[in-house]
């Protein structure tokens, strides 16, 4: 079981200073838009990724006409307490696992298992691949960490060659020497990655499925493409012949760094064909599978934090979300609203107690 306990928020957004106690499984936050409501959440998501779920940018972290921030959370896991703590002072971030500073952010990720879901999340639907890829791989940094490390590896490696391309000139006769080692170790990382995404989207869809029919109340077939060049040639053959036109467009033009994931419905795409109210009940169930793949391979039930769904599901579907969550193979659950009461009524409806905490 993993269950926070406490939170402490210093110089975090609108915060500049406050303590939190959650005693309950599911945990209520109510008050008026913008009275930090949407904060909170992201302060729980912030200690669980080493970063903010809606902001890239830790300037934007910060309190108003401050510098820097600290958040610290008592969790226990699976019968044992531990401590998280992060701090951003003038620039610089420092994570922490029970008094033991992390040398890298990335081995923090995974142990406390958390999955959000926001209105912003439309964007995973209608917006560039760059969203369906982090979406991806968020889920699967958490379950594997292997995945993660060749991931980052990946990255690193992509942008020393694609700055090689835009210095081609620079580099002279050891150009070609240079993305020979460059296209062996984006083989070497991106393969991994690769073989990663195609094996967990065969068994992850019907799971989809099962939810968006629960959800939406009605049976319609949804699917998910994945989109990969490495589908149709081996990747270093890929590299190779692409190289005189990635020299020309001065960057990779192949690679898992590309990938796509068609989001389907009844074999149309979703992204131009499907209702907004298809879209939800889809990307509800995309965000529920997630959920249950994570408890199934942690062996415990990860942290679900529901932001602002009353006001962006009609209430039959609001009502089936809330008889799911409320069941007992949820673990902690926060959700915010605007109307206290409308929480109590929904999950007393569901028989489930709930702390309401207002802002």
């Amino acid at each position: 079981m993993l269950h926070i306990k406490k939170i402490s928020l210093v110089q975090f957004k609108n915060y500049a200073f406050r303590d939190f106690l959650f005693q309950e499984r599911i945990i209520g936050i109510t008050g008026r838009n913008g009275s930090g409501k949407t904060n909170l959440l992201d302060a729980i998501y912030y200690l669980c990724f080493t970063r903010s779920y809606f902001s890239s940018q830790e300037s934007q972290n910060t309190q108003y006409q401050t510098s820097g921030f600290r958040l610290e959370g008592a969790m226990e896991k699976n019968g044992s307490d531990e401590k998280i703590v992060c701090t951003l002072k003038e620039g610089k971030k420092e994570f922490s696992l029970n008094n033991d500073r992390y040398e890298k952010f990335s081995r923090h990720i995974g142990q406390f298992p958390a999955v959000m879901i926001a209105p912003d999340d439309a964007e995973i639907i209608t917006g560039g691949s760059e969203e369906r890829r982090k979406w991806m791989d968020t889920l699967l940094s958490q379950l594997y960490p292997d995945y993660l490390e060749h991931l980052i590896i990946y990255q690193k490696i992509l942008l020393q060659r694609n700055t090689l391309l835009k210095n081609m000139e620079s580099a002279g006769s050891q150009a070609d020497q240079l993305l020979d080692v460059f296209d062996l170790q984006l083989v070497q990382h991106g393969t991994p990655v690769y073989q990663a995404r195609r094996n967990f989207l065969t068994s992850f869809i019907p799971q989809v499925q099962r939810l968006y029919d629960y959800i939406s109340g009605t049976h319609e077939i949804v699917n998910i493409r994945y989109q990969c060049t490495l589908q149709e040639e081996d990747f270093a053959k890929q590299l190779s012949s692409a190289r005189f036109k990635d020299m020309q467009l001065q960057r990779t033009s192949c690679g898992i760094h590309r990938d796509d994931l068609v989001f389907l419905l009844n074999d149309y795409p979703m992204k131009s064909s499907a209702s907004q109210g298809q879209r939800k009940s889809f990307l509800f169930a995309l965000k529920l599978a997630q959920y249950e793949v994570l408890r199934q391979l942690k062996t415990f039930p990860p942290l679900l934090l529901l932001d602002d769904v009353f006001e962006k599901l009609d209430q039959d579907r609001v009502q089936r979300l809330i008889a799911l969550v409320a069941g007992k193979e949820y673990g902690q659950v926060f959700i915010t609203d605007t109307h206290a009461e409308r929480l109590k009524d929904a999950f007393e409806a569901a028989g489930s107690s709930i702390q309401l905490i207002n802002i």
